[in-house]
This record gives structure tokens, C-alpha cells and sequence, in this order.
């Protein structure tokens, strides 16, 4: 295996800008077949690819088997219509009130910050979210404040995107002391990758505002595999824990990269070392392009219930999905062959 080189001395806004967004290069770099970058083209143009270097420098050099590799590497697969698989999977249309928010569930409101992320999953559910009629720009961010006044039972805001952490943190501290003026507001959460592909965004400008935070914080980060868990990550977690942060994880199960048994262990024990509890593990949402990522429910139940004989129950994620119109996610049981 011949490592990737990345600079670890780069700001998180540094990385970024050096992100690969060319298939051919991504191929070049990691030694693999240029019949890859060929068969992908069509679904790179539909959904572009988009990599951070630290994150790349994890991936195995000349596997295109790679678990990482399979979650970021456009496939002509993505271009097949399958029925039941659609652009808004979770009919969040629906529980669109007003720009740039999600109301699903009673007590907390979710927030679309931006629509831009560190790196492309190919799974995503989010993959044709209408971010253009979402965008909100600085000054709208009081329509936000109003609607959570107009609606008292809410306690907790999400933010979400795209990635909420690809805003700079002057610009995010802003719109949390905002939030923190609400009485009503008891947490804030933030889901993210941006800190699993590029570490450094745990920076100290994060933890001053963290810190300063009368709000319990929440960051569930999305880690699918336990090869993305790298000592740069590690180290990353740990600042936040430092800082009061709880540490979540919830993955996707993903067919041909960690819809085994050794794999859903290795990332519990993994993502727990790191200082992170094991959360959920959402089956796929049936979004258009990503098909070939699914397994059957049954067979997530077998899985997980594999797991939960190798596994103390703090580190089993719950099974899960989110359906539309439900309350609240959907959790499903293990089930034990006996």
C-alpha cells in the first residue's frame, strides 16, 4: 500500500479548497483502473464527485474495493431507474413551512445551513434537495428565530444541510447566540461529516463559541466504516469532549461496505475508542441513484442481531429508519437465529 500524502498543517478551509474533483485524477492517485473513471462519467456529471485529501489518504492504494473509495466513487449504477426510488425519499417537501426549514417532529426543528458539503456521498438522501429555494442568506436567519417564537414546544434546533460546519465559525457563533437568546431553546445539535473527512475543522475558533455556549451541544457525526476513524479524527473528538460536546455517531448500512458483521463491529469498537457512542444505523433511504447501496430490512435484522451477540448493548446502534409521516424514526429489532 503507498499512503496518499496530505499536508496536516492546512486549516480546514485549506483542505477544502484542495478537494479532488476530477475522476480521472481521483483513479490516477489511487492506482486504479482508468476503466473506473470511464464507467463513472455519466453519474460524475449528474452528481459531482467531490473528496477531501484527508479522507483520501485513507483509502487503500489499488483496491477499488475500498469501503471508503465505494462511498465517494461515482458508478454507472447511479444511473439506473429503479422503481421506489425517488428524489425526495423522505418527502421533506412536505415539512418544508418556510425556507430553509424541516418540521417533522414536535419538539425540535431542523435547519438547513447551506447546501454545500466537504465530500459527496454517493448515497445521500439529501443528493436533490432543492438547496436553491433554501438558501438563506444572513439577514433571513430572524425568519428563523420567528417561526421557533411561533411554535413554543420546539426545544431543540438541528442544524443540517448540506453540512452546517462548512460555514466559518464567526459566522456560525453568530447565528447560535441568536439561538441561545431563546429561552425556549434548550440544545442545539449538528450533524456532520465535515470533521470525519477533514479533522481540522475542530479548530480553536470552534471551541471558543462551544465553549462560550449556555446550550448543551450535540454533534452527531456520520462515520459508516471504522477505516475513516484515523488519529487525526481521534484527536479531533477529543477537543470536543474536552469541551463539553456529547459525540454521536449514526451510519448507513451500506451493501458491499459494511453490511457484515466484522464491519458493523470493527466501527462500534472503533468510533467508541474514539470517544464516540455508537448512535443509529439507518437502512438506506430510498433516493434516486443510490439503489445499489440497499439491503433488505430482514437482512439488517439478521445482521444487527449477529452484532448484538459480539457486542455490549451500548454499542449497538439502533437499527433505523426514518418514514415519512412517522413521529419520530422507526426502530427495528434484532433478530437472533436460535
Amino acid at each position: 500500500m503507498i499512503p496518499i500524502q496530505t499536508n496536516q498543517n492546512l486549516s480546514w478551509s485549506q483542505h477544502l479548497s484542495q478537494a479532488l474533483t476530477s475522476l480521472p485524477e481521483l483513479v490516477e492517485h489511487l492506482g486504479l483502473p482508468k476503466s473506473l473513471a470511464q464507467q463513472g462519467v455519466e453519474a460524475h456529471q449528474s452528481f459531482k464527485l467531490l473528496v477531501p485529501r484527508p479522507y483520501l489518504s485513507r483509502m487503500e492504494y489499488g483496491n477499488p474495493q475500498d469501503p471508503l473509495l465505494l462511498q465517494i466513487l461515482p458508478s454507472a449504477a447511479e444511473m439506473q431507474k429503479v422503481i421506489g426510488y425517488t428524489k425526495d425519499p423522505l418527502e421533506e417537501a412536505d415539512h418544508n413551512p418556510q425556507k430553509a426549514i424541516v418540521h417533522k417532529y414536535k419538539r425540535r426543528l431542523l435547519v438547513i445551513t447551506t447546501g454545500t458539503c466537504a465530500v459527496n456521498c454517493r448515497y445521500c438522501f439529501r443528493r436533490h434537495f432543492p438547496y436553491g429555494d433554501n438558501q438563506l442568506a444572513q439577514a433571513e436567519w430572524q425568519s428563523v428565530i420567528d417561526y421557533v417564537k411561533h411554535h413554543p414546544e420546539i426545544n431543540e434546533i438541528i442544524l443540517s444541510g448540506g453540512d452546517p460546519l462548512m460555514m466559518k465559525d464567526a459566522l456560525l457563533a453568530n447565528k447560535v447566540r441568536k439561538l441561545e437568546a431563546l429561552p425556549q431553546i434548550k440544545r442545539l445539535r449538528i450533524h456532520s461529516r465535515l470533521p470525519v473527512v477533514i479533522p481540522e475543522r475542530v479548530c480553536t475558533e470552534m471551541i471558543d463559541w462551544i465553549q462560550a455556549s449556555r446550550l448543551d451541544i450535540v454533534m452527531v457525526w456520520h462515520i459508516n466504516h471504522a477505516n475513516e476513524v484515523d488519529h487525526e479524527l481521534t484527536l479531533a473528538a477529543a477537543k470536543l469532549k474536552q469541551a463539553g460536546v456529547t459525540l454521536l455517531n449514526q451510519g448507513v448500512l451500506l451493501k458491499g461496505i459494511n453490511d457484515s458483521v466484522e464491519a458493523q463491529v470493527n466501527l462500534s469498537e472503533t468510533v467508541f475508542a474514539a470517544g464516540i457512542l455508537p448512535y443509529y444505523m439507518f437502512t438506506l433511504d430510498p433516493v434516486e441513484g443510490a439503489a445499489h447501496f440497499d439491503i433488505h430490512i430482514e437482512d439488517a435484522q439478521r445482521l444487527m442481531g449477529k452484532v448484538a451477540a459480539e457486542l455490549p448493548g451500548y454499542l449497538v446502534p439502533r437499527l433505523a429508519k426514518e418514514i415519512p409521516w412517522k413521529p419520530g424514526k422507526t426502530v427495528f429489532a434484532p433478530t437472533f437465529n436460535l
